[in-house]
């Protein structure tokens, strides 16, 4: 195993974790940036307002993109492991 494979390998994991957050941190952060506009412009500072919104978007995120974040892991951590053989040599 080299080095470069190393990096190669570390790099793949971190791009998959990026893509796999992805959706749930945007979702989040569009949430957040329009209760915090609502806020600014009603003066409203309530704490509950800014949490259960980005609550709900998360579990909505989270039950219609669950599947296909699961099955993209599944499948990275399946061809890291299928690789195993290949690198005892």
């Amino acid at each position: 195993m080299t080095p470069e494979f190393v990096m190669t390998l570390g790099q793949d994991a971190l791009a998959l974790m990026l893509l796999v957050s992805a959706p749930l941190l945007a979702i989040i952060l569009v949430i957040g940036l329009v209760v915090s506009i609502f806020q600014a412009l009603t003066q409203i500072n309530e704490a509950t307002l800014s949490f259960v919104p980005k609550l709900v978007a998360a579990i909505v995120v989270l039950a219609m993109a669950g599947p296909w974040m699961l099955s993209t892991l599944v499948d990275y951590i399946r061809r890291t492991i299928e690789m195993i053989p290949a690198l005892v040599q």
